[in-house]
């Protein structure tokens, strides 16, 4: 069954400001993803940002030099990102689309590709293969891309951390019904939405002309237990970020990810 983007779509419009603070509040996930993401993109590169949001990653890139490009699910989310490049005085190109069909919606080839949003919303791995393909088709060879995927356990350390009462809620059941049977998770959460099984992220990306260089818990081990990080001093919380980007490629630190970052170079075209 395919996605219905159209609730997806519906969901960001209504919120650009919630995903926008939201990553200002998931510290961990932001500082850690953006510890790999600085380590290939460099000042005076160019950037395709696919189901970029709200532009917390476009524009803090942009901020260090880079020439971003936005597209998003969202016209309401490139709007945003737009009128924060404004305030900052940054310059940003954005506008709406699918990131499916990005080969329609620009001929421009990239240094590097962002695909962190995407892949949460594709309940078919077929078209899941079609943003990645999609993706792909507007990076250089040679040149780095970052895909993101919500991770099965996420909604399980959200609920045990932010909201234990939820264990009692009928609904939730279903999903940790799947973790017990070792399944993926697409259906209706936050709103449509796709949790992936971390061992099969690898796997899916093998399909794909791309040499691995990172697979990553974007929270290392720390999901469960962020809220008390984020109340820490500020020399403690880095203190724990640095050890994080330490542990955080470990295979023992994959369960606690809410999200997974994989980073890997294009060794040629498709």
């Amino acid at each position: 069954m395919s996605t219905p983007t159209a609730n997806v779509k519906a969901y960001y419009d209504s919120c650009p400001e919630k995903e926008w603070e939201r990553l200002a509040n998931a510290r961990l996930e932001f500082d850690i993803n953006m510890s790999f993401l600085t380590r290939y993109i460099k000042p005076g590169d160019t950037l395709l940002d696919l189901g970029g949001g709200p532009g917390r990653y476009a524009l803090a890139l942009a901020q260090r030099g880079v020439e971003v490009t936005l597209c998003d699910l969202s016209p309401e989310n490139a709007a945003f990102a737009l009128q924060k490049a404004e305030e900052a005085s940054l310059s940003l190109q954005a506008f709406a689309g699918d990131a499916r069909e990005i080969a329609l919606l620009t001929h421009e080839m990239f240094d590097h590709v962002l695909l962190m949003g995407p892949l949460y919303h594709l309940w078919e791995e077929q078209e899941r293969e079609e943003a990645m393909r999609a993706a792909l088709s507007r990076l250089k060879p040679g040149g780095t891309i970052a895909a993101a995927f919500i991770g099965s356990y996420a909604g399980l350390i959200y609920d045990m951390r932010d909201y234990p009462a939820d264990v009692l809620n009928p609904g939730i059941l279903d999903l940790f019904e799947l973790l017990v049977q070792q399944k993926p998770f697409a259906g209706r959460a936050f709103t449509d939405a796709y949790f992936e099984r971390h061992q099969n992220v690898l796997p899916f990306m093998a399909k794909f002309p791309l040499e691995t260089l990172h697979f990553l818990s974007s929270e290392s081990f720390f999901a469960p237990c962020s809220d008390r990080l984020y109340a820490a001093p500020e020399e403690v919380y880095q203190e724990w970020l640095s050890l994080g980007i330490r542990l955080c490629e470990l295979p023992d630190a994959l369960p606690f990810a809410e999200h997974l970052l994989y980073v890997g170079r294009k060794t040629k075209e498709l």
